[in-house]
C-alpha cells in the first residue's frame, strides 16, 4: 500500500519582538499635544498687582528709603529733595555701596509713570535692588489686639 507522505508544516514561529509602530503612534500624539497647549498655558497668568496679601517687611542690612506722595514729592528718607539733589543722593549711596537695596514707598494715587522715572534714576546710578513696600492688607475675621 502506498500512501503518500504525511508532512506536517509546522506554523510560522511565535514573534517574540514587541511591536513598536503603536508606542511610537502614542508619543506622537502626546507630544503635539504639548506642543499645542504650552504657549496658551503661558498666556494663562493674570496678574492684579495692586493685591499685597503677601507683603512681609525686609530686613535688609543696608537700604535707602525713598517715598512718593500723592502730589509727587520725592522723599529720600525723611528730607524732601527735588530731582537733581535726589539723583546726586542716590549716586553718593550707589558709589559707597553698589549693593544697598533702595525701599520704594509709592502713595497708590502717584502715576506708574512717576514711579517709573524715580526707579530709572536709581538705576542708572547703579543701584539694581529695588524693593516695593506695601501695606499688609486686613484679612476677615481677624483682629488686632
Amino acid at each position: 500500500m502506498a500512501f503518500g507522505r504525511l508532512e506536517r508544516t509546522s506554523g510560522p514561529a511565535p514573534m517574540s519582538d514587541i511591536n513598536m509602530t503603536p508606542l511610537i503612534d502614542v508619543m506622537l500624539v502626546l507630544l503635539v499635544i504639548f506642543m499645542i497647549t504650552a504657549p496658551l498655558m503661558t498666556s494663562s497668568l493674570k496678574l492684579e498687582l495692586p493685591k499685597t496679601d503677601g507683603a512681609q517687611p525686609n530686613d535688609s542690612p543696608q537700604f535707602i528709603s525713598v517715598a512718593l506722595d500723592m502730589q509727587g514729592l520725592i522723599f529720600f528718607g525723611e528730607d524732601v529733595v527735588d530731582a537733581a539733589a535726589f539723583a546726586a543722593r542716590v549716586q553718593d549711596t550707589a558709589r559707597k555701596n553698589p549693593r544697598t537695596e533702595v525701599q520704594l514707598r509709592a502713595d497708590k494715587s502717584v502715576p506708574y509713570g512717576r514711579v517709573a522715572e524715580v526707579i530709572g534714576v536709581v538705576q542708572k546710578a547703579g543701584l539694581s535692588r529695588i524693593g516695593f513696600v506695601t501695606e499688609p492688607t486686613e484679612v476677615a475675621g481677624s483682629s488686632k489686639p
